[in-house]
């Protein structure tokens, strides 16, 4: 018998869309979220472990070996186990556009490499054994893709092909994440068609994020991919659903929980994206424990061991209460079990 996924909270929600700039709330810390994440329970239940953004302030990417022990020490405190973690593959991080020419592709791929290392280094110390590697196509909106659609998917698909072979050979797995602000995986189609392009499933997958894929179906940024139009019925939103997760489920290596209110939302440099909504939002559009079953089936076949709530634009206030995170556990639960129960 399979055993039960793990329950895995995001730390990047601390940090995505958060800054120094006007209209801008500060980041949260590393420490701070560790700590609102371990004091969630429900029934005796808690979270199992985190996933992890590789740069500032969280972790500098360039850390020393010591002191990526010392943060894993930090995390295995709490009881934690580290899953997936997010290259740092964006301009003004690590990286830039997979789009872009060759110095601009060079910093991603250098992105790619920074995460191998500190993967291998939470593997060796023991807080690691599981997860993906999560990188998108870093070339944010879709205006200048549209330019040459043909030739800018594929120099993404070769960027990403080279990662690939760099995650292979270190014993990584990476996860593109379907968002509608990523050139060339903004829609379902375009994502399965750069999938399709890169063609190495065993290195490289999808990650589906619930907020995020929701807005594929309403066909934001590619209207003429949406599966569903405003006002859909129960009936014509199964139908779509289960054409959208049919196509991209076999590529799915990483799962994201989460809630869309159907709008999009942004904050800095992190604009125009699903909106990540409470896992209880009365203007949900999902029911979060069905639609997570659509992706998460045979999950275990693609690797998958853990599942994690994301976030992403919640304000600080959001975050800093107790009452959100035990909702979240609490709804991560109900997916878990659910998903147990399909497969007992």
């Amino acid at each position: 018998m399979m055993s039960a996924l793990k329950l895995h909270n995001a730390m990047w929600p601390g940090l995505v869309g958060k800054g120094d700039e006007e209209g801008q709330e500060p980041p949260i810390s590393l420490e701070r979220m560790l700590e609102l994440t371990a004091a969630a329970e429900v029934d005796g239940q808690k979270f199992d472990g985190i996933d992890y953004f590789l740069f500032l302030p969280h972790t500098d990417p360039d850390a020393s070996d010591d002191e990526l022990k010392a943060i894993a020490d930090q995390i295995a405190g709490h009881g934690f186990k580290v899953g997936s973690l997010v290259a740092p593959v964006w301009p003004g991080t690590v990286g830039d556009s997979a789009m872009g020419d060759d110095e601009q592709t060079g910093k991603f791929l250098s992105a790619v490499e920074k995460a191998c290392r500190i993967a291998k280094i939470f593997n060796e110390h023991g807080v690691r054994d599981g997860g993906v590697i999560r990188i998108d196509s870093a070339e944010f909106g879709v205006e200048k893709w549209r330019e040459d659609t043909a030739t800018n998917t594929a120099r993404i698909a070769d960027t990403f092909k080279k990662a690939a072979q760099i995650a292979a050979d270190n014993g990584e797995r990476l996860a593109a994440e379907g968002e509608i602000c990523w050139a060339g995986m903004h829609s379902w189609r375009d994502m399965l068609d750069l999938l399709e392009a890169v063609g190495m499933p065993e290195s490289l997958g999808f990650q589906a994020d619930l907020a995020h894929t929701y807005l594929y179906l309403m066909g934001y940024n590619a209207p003429e991919h949406a599966l569903v139009q405003e006002g859909y019925s129960q009936e014509e939103f199964d139908a779509a659903y289960t054409t959208m997760t049919d196509a991209l489920r076999p590529w799915t290596i990483d799962f994201h929980v989460a809630q869309n209110d159907g709008g999009v939302h942004g904050a800095g440099s992190h604009d125009k994206t699903g909106k990540h909504c409470p896992a209880d939002d009365p203007n949900g559009k999902l029911d979060i424990t069905a639609c997570s079953q659509y992706w998460l089936k045979d999950a275990e076949s693609r690797g998958i061991r853990h599942i994690c709530w994301d976030g992403c634009m919640f304000p600080n206030e959001m975050l800093e209460s107790p009452e959100t995170w035990n909702t979240i556990l609490d709804t991560m639960i109900k997916v878990r079990d659910a998903h147990s129960a399909a497969t007992a």
